[in-house]
């Protein structure tokens, strides 16, 4: 099965990608497969990471700072794995994210700066996965709505953060948005050719990751993949913005 790789009349490797997660890690479980494809067909891609990922530890040794490093460090590697062109990081404290005002404008700025086509996020109607049995994280349920908010319509519309204009960033039209949903998605990207590179993508986030949850996420990709006649895939629900 030929897979499709044009949306709204471009090739992907005429797009800008920015990819907006909670915690240092989201994007590569959910998306990494994905943008190392389009990357390779010649997309770029930016990073923004919400969170300090600085709760997201049993060691009894651990602290919030030091965590904090290790995770950005981390993250840091992921992306130069993919090659992504940038990341982001905002610095808001695990579990403490909230969406309001003052977080989507800083996701607006980065838009405004960065003037993607595409933007990856995380689902936030998804309030728990029925197959994967778990509650979604808070900080993921906020960071995908005030990304949503972001995209449309204040990215869009000149009044809104008007100060952006003194630091040269203009209003812009973002053309879709791929949210990473696990239960009900509509669309299914092949990443059969780009699996290992997924895999190195999160051994990258060593603090995080176990050789048990690697198989976990190849499992659910080949799951994944059996629906559309791939070996693996990722999977999101598409949002085509015409206003």
């Amino acid at each position: 099965m030929k897979e499709k790789i044009y949306t709204m009349g471009k090739s992907i490797r005429e797009k800008i990608i920015l990819a907006v997660g909670a915690h240092p890690d989201d994007i590569d479980f959910s998306a990494s497969g994905t943008i190392a494809k389009w990357i390779k067909e010649g997309a770029k891609v930016y990073y923004l990471i919400c969170t300090n990922g600085n709760k997201g530890s049993d060691d009894p040794k651990m602290t919030h700072q030091k965590l904090a490093r290790i995770r950005k460090n981390e993250q840091l590697a992921a992306a130069k794995i993919l090659g992504v062109k940038k990341v982001y990081f905002l610095g808001y404290n695990d579990t403490q994210l909230e969406n309001n005002i003052s977080l989507k404008e800083k996701i607006v700025r980065v838009i405004r700066k960065v003037r993607p086509n595409i933007v990856f996020t995380l689902d936030p109607t998804m309030i728990y996965s029925r197959k994967r049995g778990y509650i979604n994280h808070s900080d993921h349920r906020a960071c995908g709505q005030a990304t949503l908010d972001a995209v449309f319509p204040l990215a869009r519309d000149r009044l809104s953060f008007l100060h952006h204009e003194k630091l040269g960033l203009k209003p812009h039209k973002v053309e879709e948005v791929y949210l990473s949903n696990f239960d009900d998605p509509d669309t299914f990207v092949n990443i059969t050719g780009t699996m290992n590179i997924k895999l190195k993508t999160l051994k990258a986030h060593a603090s995080q990751i176990s050789e048990e949850n690697l198989k976990r996420v190849k499992k659910w990709s080949s799951l994944l993949g059996r629906k559309k006649g791939y070996k693996f895939a990722e999977a999101f629900r598409k949002i085509k913005i015409n206003s």
